[in-house]
C-alpha cells in the first residue's frame, strides 16, 4: 500500500497549503489519536497520552492547538512541552511512559514550511504499519468521543530542564569542559534554550550563535547549514571550537579553532575511532551518500561500513537490523544506539567532544587520518512526477560521468523524499572532474523537463 502524506521524515510541506492545514491536522491528530485508542499495553478505561513539542516556526501555534483538538476529540490526553529539540521528545515520550510523541518541525526548511513528526512509546520513529494505519483513518470520518471520555491537556513545565540531565548523563562523568570556550549556534531553533545549558554546565565558556528566535528567522543564515555564521563566531571570539545545529536540533555540525568546517562523516569517524580503542565496533551504517573517504579510513580500523538509503529512518533500521551502535549522515545526523533512541545533534558533539577530551587531541589531529574525497551535489528543481531515470539524456550524461571517472568515484541521482527537487551526487579524486561532470548532469536534467 502506498503512502499518501506520509514520507520519509514524516508529513512535511508549505504552511497553509495542503497538508499543512489546520483542518487537515486536527484529523490528523484525530486520526493518530484513534489509532492509539484500544491499542495493546493499554490498561481496561485507560486513555492514551501524547507529548506534542514544536520548534520556534510562527505556525507552531496554530499546527499545535490543532493537533491538541484532534486528539481531545479522539479521547487522548495531550501533554505539550513548548519548543523542545526533535530528540528531546523522542526521551520525554519514553521517559514519561507516554503512547506516542509529536514533533511539530520541517527541520532545517525555512520558516515557511512545516510538517508533523511522530515517535512510538519507545522514542523510535513509528513504524510503517502504524503510519498506514493513520493514513487510512484520515480518510474516515471524525466522531468525536462523548464529553465524558475527551481527552484532556496539560503542559510538562519541567521538559527543558529533563532534557538538560538526559544530554548531560550521556557525557563521561570522569571528564568535562573546562577550559574551553565553545560557540553553540542554535540557528535559532528548538534547541536556543537548552543547547547552550548543556555545555556550560559541563565546565564551557559559551558564546551563543542563532539563540533570538522571532518566529520567522530559524535556520536563517546561521545553524549547521549556513555554517559561516559559526565559523565566523568562532574566529571573532577566538573560541576553541564551535558546534552548530539545525532547527529542530537532531542535525550536528563542527568547527575548529581554525575555522575548519567538520561534517557528519568526519564527526562520526571521531566517535568511532575513539570507540574503537576500548571497545568492539563491527559496523557503521551510513548512506548512499556516505563519503567514500569515511569508509577507506573505518576499513583500515577494521569496521564495516554499510550505506542505507538517505535518510536517518532507514540509517536506524540498518542499525538495529546489523546489531550495531553507531550510523549517520555526512548532513550531520548521527545516531548512538548506546545514548539515544534517534539522532540527536546536542548528544553527538558531547560523544565528539568525549573523544577529543579523552584523547587530549583537536577535531584536526582526530580526524588526520581520513581523506574525504570531493563532492559535488546539486539540488535540481524538477516538476512533480517527472520520470527523470526513464530519460535518455539524462541516462547517456550519466554514463558519460561513471566512465570519466572510472573506478575512482561514482555518481548518485535520487528525488529528495522532502523537497521537490532531484539531487545529483558527484564524488571522485578530482575535484575539477567531479564538478564538471556533475554540472553536466544537472545540465541534462533541467533539459530534459524544459
Amino acid at each position: 500500500m502506498g503512502r499518501k502524506y506520509f514520507g520519509t521524515d514524516g508529513i512535511r510541506g508549505l504552511v497553509g497549503q495542503a497538508p499543512i492545514t489546520p483542518d487537515f491536522m486536527m484529523r490528523l491528530g484525530f486520526a493518530a489519536g484513534s489509532s492509539l485508542v484500544g491499542r495493546d499495553g493499554l490498561r481496561a478505561k485507560e486513555r492514551p497520552a501524547v507529548l506534542i513539542g514544536k520548534d520556534t516556526r510562527i505556525s507552531g501555534y496554530m499546527l499545535e492547538a490543532a493537533l491538541e483538538a484532534g486528539f481531545a476529540a479522539a479521547g487522548v490526553d495531550v501533554m505539550l512541552c513548548g519548543p523542545m529539540p526533535t530528540p528531546a521528545v523522542a526521551y520525554l515520550t519514553r521517559a514519561l511512559r507516554l503512547q506516542a510523541g509529536v514533533v511539530i518541525s520541517a527541520s532545517h526548511n525555512p520558516y515557511d514550511d512545516n510538517g508533523i513528526k511522530f515517535f512510538s512509546a519507545q522514542g523510535a520513529k513509528l513504524p510503517d504499519a502504524v503510519e498506514l494505519d493513520i493514513e487510512a483513518r484520515l480518510d474516515e470520518p471524525m466522531v468525536c468521543k462523548e464529553s465524558a471520555r475527551l481527552g484532556r491537556a496539560s503542559r510538562v513545565e519541567d521538559a527543558p530542564g529533563r532534557y538538560i540531565e538526559f544530554c548531560k548523563s550521556t557525557f563521561p562523568n570522569e571528564l568535562d569542559l573546562r577550559g574551553l570556550r565553545i560557540v553553540v549556534d542554535s540557528a535559532h531553533g528548538a534547541a536556543y534554550h537548552v543547547a547552550p545549558n548543556v555545555f556550560h554546565e559541563l565546565g564551557a565558556e559559551i558564546v551563543r550563535v542563532g539563540d533570538a528566535p522571532n518566529g520567522l528567522n530559524i535556520n536563517q543564515d546561521v545553524g549547521a547549514t549556513a555554517p559561516e555564521a559559526l565559523r565566523r563566531a568562532v574566529l571573532e571570539s577566538r573560541a576553541d571550537g564551535g558546534i552548530g545545529l539545525d532547527g529542530d536540533g537532531d542535525r550536528l555540525v563542527m568547527v575548529d579553532a581554525a575555522g575548519t568546517l567538520y561534517d557528519g562523516d568526519q564527526l562520526l569517524y571521531i566517535i568511532a575511532r575513539h570507540r574503537a580503542g576500548s571497545q568492539p565496533v563491527p559496523g557503521v551504517a551510513g548512506t548512499l551518500m556516505t563519503n567514500l573517504g569515511l569508509e577507506h579510513a573505518l576499513a583500515r580500523l577494521g569496521i564495516a561500513v554499510g550505506r542505507a538509503k538517505v535518510g536517518d529512518r532507514y540509517v536506524l533500521e540498518m542499525m538495529q537490523e546489523k546489531g550495531w551502535l553507531l550510523g549517520g549522515e555526512n548532513s550531520g545526523h548521527i545516531i548512538c544506539l548506546d545514548r539515544h533512541t534517534t539522532g540527536d545533534g546536542i548528544i553527538a558533539a558531547l560523544q565528539v567532544l568525549a573523544a577529543l577530551r579523552g584523547a587530549n587531541e583537536t577535531l584536526a589531529e582526530a580526524c588526520a587520518d581520513m581523506t574525504l574525497y570531493p563532492q559535488k551535489l546539486i539540488n535540481v528543481r524538477m516538476p512533480a512526477g517527472f520520470e527523470w531515470a526513464a530519460d535518455a539524456g539524462i541516462r547517456a550524461t550519466q554514463k558519460t560521468a561513471e566512465a570519466a571517472l572510472d573506478d575512482g568515484g561514482r555518481v548518485l541521482l535520487r528525488p529528495s523524499g522532502t523537497e521537490p527537487v532531484l539531487r545529483v551526487m558527484v564524488e571522485g579524486r578530482d575535484a575539477a572532474l567531479v564538478s564538471a561532470q556533475a554540472e553536466a548532469i544537472a545540465a541534462a536534467v533541467r533539459q530534459a523537463f524544459r
